[in-house]
């Protein structure tokens, strides 16, 4: 009874930990994203879906080198299709919607199912990802990081070429900002980060203990427990963005967080040994992965926004998903 009371006490104020350093680590981030000319859709690919997904990469790493693979590949794949289906798709209800440029979505969208459908390829012709499969997952995502540099480069260059008379107006509107100090915000970050770090690993003890507990096998627990607990950080991030209206920061989290699931957070643990891969991983979760990345881009395509009726699809979409994994396919 007192190790329940525990374990429940620890998930509460884990989770307002991790609120609280979210939105430290969003204003901040944003600042200085805006004080260096880097734009808002980069910062989300990059560094704030780097920062977020530190949990799902720690704890793959764990899993994999403490000899608990199916763990590792469970937390990937189940935290990819929370990610889509799960948070952009509560972010969009509660948001009433993420618009979504063609630059995201032409590059980054097609990027997260690229990616998908790489690792579904290796997994399903090798029983194991071995250091092989690692180092072309890793070259892919250096690959990912160039264009996105050069795209970046690319940008800068349009937006000094605008009219004179934009260009002022731009200046003017940056003279009623108040100056930003770069460097307590890049300590704020990192402290916004370290908050987010420690209470997602307080989270996912703490979820843990309780799985245990309650005799939850391994690969669900990596699926739904740690899955949707590492994930905690996106959760807070996007919808904090999609509210505060920065539409390109959320999908970019969202979107940046999954391309480095796989091509990171499998391909470097996978450096230092074979990860064997449930055949259901391959025939279903892997799959379904692929679906709700497809379906994102359907359903934001059209209108460039992922509507409040698209967010609830993506929603009932992830509960058939956990209905038939938990209680049919199990």
């Amino acid at each position: 009874m007192v190790s329940w009371i525990v374990l429940v006490i620890a998930l509460v104020v884990s989770l307002i930990i991790v609120i609280k350093a979210a939105d430290i680590f969003v204003d901040n981030l944003v600042d200085i994203g805006k004080s260096v000319g880097i734009s808002e859709i980069i910062l989300g690919v990059t560094a704030s879906a780097i920062g977020t997904s530190l949990p799902e990469f720690g704890s793959a790493m764990i899993s994999v080198l403490s000899g608990s693979p199916d763990l590792g590949v469970g937390v990937v794949l189940g935290s990819n299709i929370w990610n889509i289906a799960g948070i952009l798709g509560i972010s969009a209800f509660v948001a009433g919607g993420i618009a979504t440029g063609a630059r995201e979505l032409k590059r980054d969208g097609l990027m997260t199912l690229i990616t998908g459908l790489i690792l579904l390829g290796f997994i399903l012709f090798v029983s194991s990802i071995t250091a092989a499969v690692g180092i072309i997952l890793v070259i892919a995502y250096a690959i990912y990081m160039w264009v996105l540099i050069k795209d970046e480069k690319e940008h800068k260059n349009e937006s000094s070429d605008e009219p004179e008379e934009s260009a002022s107006t731009e200046a003017a509107s940056t003279e009623n900002q108040k100056p930003i100090n770069k460097k307590r915000s890049l300590l704020m970050v990192v402290i916004g980060l370290v908050g987010l770090v420690v209470g997602c690993e307080v989270m996912v003890w703490s979820g843990v203990g309780i799985a245990k507990v309650a005799h939850v096998p391994q690969m669900i627990i990596g699926l739904f427990a740690l899955a949707i607990g590492t994930s905690m950080p996106e959760l807070v991030v996007t919808l904090g963005s999609a509210l505060k209206k920065l539409h390109s920061l959320s999908m970019g989290t969202i979107l940046g967080s999954n391309i480095f699931n796989i091509l990171i957070g499998i391909g470097v643990p996978s450096l230092f040994t074979a990860i064997p891969v449930e055949r259901l991983s391959v025939t279903f979760d892997a799959p379904v992965m692929i679906f709700v990345t497809a379906l994102l881009i359907l359903l934001s395509i059209r209108n460039k926004k992922l509507s409040r009726w698209g967010g609830v699809l993506l929603i009932i979409t992830y509960l058939v998903y956990a209905v038939l994994r938990l209680f049919v396919l199990a």
